[in-house]
């Protein structure tokens, strides 16, 4: 199934209004039910909070896993079904200035990589399912 198909699903499915466009993303996540692996990699300095897709859920509506107070640097790797994305978000709050980096790699390649700096600093990566496309 190629992104084209999801992409011409969805909206097609949007005339039937954002519940049956949620159904019809369903029914595709359901019929692409090709796993992958990735790993998410978080780096900076005074980081209070990871949050990421660890591969529950529906990919509409992804689980979302939580590590408070992470020993930096932090890896973590995970099996993700269908369509669901790839997602990591740290977030760091530090008076002196908060630093983050996050990145998603799959099969040793980068797919997103960010950086954020300042009071509060929220860095997020998010990757397109690989299986799509």
């Amino acid at each position: 199934m190629t992104r084209a198909a999801v992409c011409a699903v969805a909206v097609a499915s949007i005339a039937f209004g954002l519940s049956a466009c949620s159904e019809a993303v369903d029914q595709v996540d359901k019929a692409v039910d090709e796993t992958y692996e990735v790993t998410y990699e978080v780096t900076g300095r005074n980081v209070d909070s990871i949050e990421f897709h660890g591969g529950g859920g529906k990919a509409t509506e992804p689980k979302i896993e939580s590590v408070p107070k992470p020993k930096l640097p932090w890896k973590k790797t995970v099996t993700l079904r269908g369509i669901m994305p790839a997602a990591v978000m740290p977030v760091a709050a530090d008076p002196e200035g908060a630093q983050v980096a996050c990145r998603i790699i799959y099969k040793g390649e980068v797919l997103e990589e960010q950086n954020a700096k300042g009071l509060v600093a929220a860095g997020g990566c998010t990757a397109e399912s690989p299986v799509t496309g």
